[in-house]
C-alpha cells in the first residue's frame, strides 16, 4: 500500500530518530525538514524523511538499526519491508 505524503504521517513519523539517521544527517537537514510547508509534501518525490513515502535519504548511507517496524506509519499502511532510508522502496 502506497504511504500518503500528510502532515499527519509526518507528524508520527519516527524516521529522525533511527538509528541510521546521524546527528550529522539531522543537523544537515534540519533547515529543510522543520521549514517544509506540509502542503507541498504531495508533489515532493524527496524529503530526508518519512522514506517509506518518499525515495531514499541522500544522507544516510550506513545501516546502524532500523525502527521501522515500530512506527505507526509503517503499521497503519501495512508495510513489511525496512531502511526505506538506504533503498528507495525499502529492501
Amino acid at each position: 500500500m502506497k504511504v500518503e505524503k500528510t502532515a499527519e504521517n509526518v507528524a508520527q513519523c519516527i524516521c529522525m530518530y533511527c538509528p541510521s539517521y546521524s546527528q550529522v544527517c539531522k543537523l544537515k537537514n534540519a533547515p529543510n525538514n522543520v521549514n517544509q510547508p506540509t502542503e507541498s509534501l504531495a508533489n515532493k518525490t524527496h524529503y530526508e524523511k518519512m522514506f517509506c513515502a518518499f525515495e531514499k535519504s541522500n544522507c544516510i548511507h550506513l545501516d546502524r538499526g532500523c525502527l521501522c517496524e515500530k512506527c505507526s506509519v509503517f503499521q497503519k499502511y501495512h508495510l513489511c519491508r525496512h531502511e526505506y532510508c538506504l533503498k528507495t522502496g525499502g529492501l
